[in-house]
C-alpha cells in the first residue's frame, strides 16, 4: 500500500515539474517574441559623394535614401592613410573625427525628406548652426586624401532605427599652395619625425642634397640632428624642408636659385649623422636665410595656417 502511494505521489511531482518547464518555456518564447516585434526597422543608409574642395577644406554630398533623414545625420573622416592602416577603428580612436548634424525639432535644418539631399563642409564648417556639433573643428591637411562614412539617425517619431554607414568615400584637399616650416616636416615625417598622434604627410622617400641621394629615414636623421656650429646641417635643414614643401604642390618658383645654390654648395658632402661633412656659417647664413623665409611664409606662397 505504501508503495503505491510513492508511485502516486512521485507521478503527480512529475507532472508538477512538467507543467512548469512549460510554463517557462511559453514565457521564453514570448520574450523572445516581444524583443523581436520592439527591435526597430533601420532608415536607409544614405549614400554620399565628394563636392568641391580646398586646400583646407572638403565638401561631402549627402543623399538620403527612400526613407528619408528625419533626425539628421552623422559623419566621420580620418586622413586615408590612418584608414589604410587600421580601418575604421572605434568611436575612442584619436584619429577618427565625427560630426552630428541633428534634425531634432527645434533645429530641423538638417531633416532630409526621402531621395534629398545635402552638402556638408568638413574642414571650414565651425559647426556653430542649430543642431551641428563635433569632435573635429580644425582645417584639414592640404593636398591629402581623407575617408568619410555617415549614417541616419533613428527617429523616434516613426519608430526607425539608425541607418547602416553609407558607403566609404574618398575625397582629397587640393595642394599645398603654401608652405610649412622645417619643425613641422620634422615632426610630420616616417619613423622618428612623428610626434604625438602626428601622420607622415611627407610626399617624397628620398631627396638629393647636392649630389648625394637620401633616403627618408637618413632625411629625418639629419633634421633631428642639433646643428652644433655646423654650417652645413643649418642648410640641410632648410634644404630638405624647401623641397619637401614643394614635393607637396608649393610654388618654389621664389626659391629656385637659393635651392640651386645650396646644392652646388654641398656638393658631395655627406650630411651628419649619415657621413661627417661639414661647412662654416659664414659661408652657408645668406642660403640658410633665403630657405628659411621661404618656408615660413615670408616670401614665396606663404605658410601654411594649418
Amino acid at each position: 500500500m505504501k508503495s503505491v502511494k510513492f508511485a502516486a505521489t512521485a507521478i503527480v511531482f512529475a507532472i508538477a515539474i512538467f507543467l512548469s518547464c512549460k510554463r517557462e518555456n511559453l514565457s521564453d518564447s514570448a520574450s523572445t517574441d516581444a524583443r523581436a516585434a520592439t527591435k526597430k526597422v533601420p532608415l536607409n543608409a544614405p549614400v554620399i559623394t565628394c563636392g568641391t574642395s580646398t586646400d583646407s577644406s572638403i565638401n561631402i554630398q549627402v543623399c538620403a535614401g527612400a526613407s528619408g533623414a528625419p533626425a539628421g545625420i552623422s559623419v566621420q573622416w580620418m586622413l586615408k592613410s590612418d584608414y589604410d592602416a587600421h580601418g575604421w577603428g572605434s568611436d575612442s580612436d584619436t584619429t577618427l573625427c565625427g560630426a552630428s548634424f541633428s534634425g531634432v525639432p527645434k533645429c530641423s535644418s538638417f531633416k532630409l525628406t526621402a531621395n534629398a539631399c545635402m552638402t556638408i563642409n568638413i574642414g571650414a564648417n565651425r559647426f556653430d548652426a542649430c543642431g551641428a556639433s563635433s569632435s573635429c573643428t580644425g582645417k584639414l591637411a592640404c593636398g591629402s586624401d581623407y575617408v568619410f562614412r555617415v549614417f541616419a539617425h533613428n527617429d523616434p517619431v516613426s519608430g526607425l532605427g539608425k541607418s547602416g554607414f553609407s558607403n566609404t568615400l574618398t575625397c582629397s584637399t587640393l595642394p599645398c599652395t603654401c608652405t610649412y616650416s622645417q619643425g613641422y616636416w620634422k615632426t610630420h615625417g616616417p619613423v622618428g619625425c612623428a610626434a604625438g598622434n602626428n601622420v607622415n604627410t611627407w610626399k617624397a622617400t628620398s631627396l638629393w642634397l647636392g649630389t648625394v641621394s637620401y633616403s627618408d629615414l637618413q632625411l629625418c636623421s639629419i633634421l633631428n640632428t642639433p646643428v652644433g656650429g655646423n654650417g652645413l646641417l643649418s642648410l640641410a635643414h632648410q634644404l630638405i624642408a624647401a623641397k619637401l614643401n614643394i614635393a607637396k604642390g608649393a610654388n618654389g618658383s621664389a626659391v629656385t636659385q637659393a635651392i640651386a645654390d645650396a646644392d652646388a654648395l654641398i656638393g658631395s658632402l655627406v650630411i651628419p649623422p649619415v657621413g661627417g661633412g661639414s661647412l662654416a656659417p659664414a659661408t652657408t647664413s645668406a642660403l640658410v636665410t633665403a630657405l628659411t623665409n621661404y618656408n615660413e611664409g615670408v616670401t614665396g606662397p606663404g605658410h601654411c595656417a594649418n
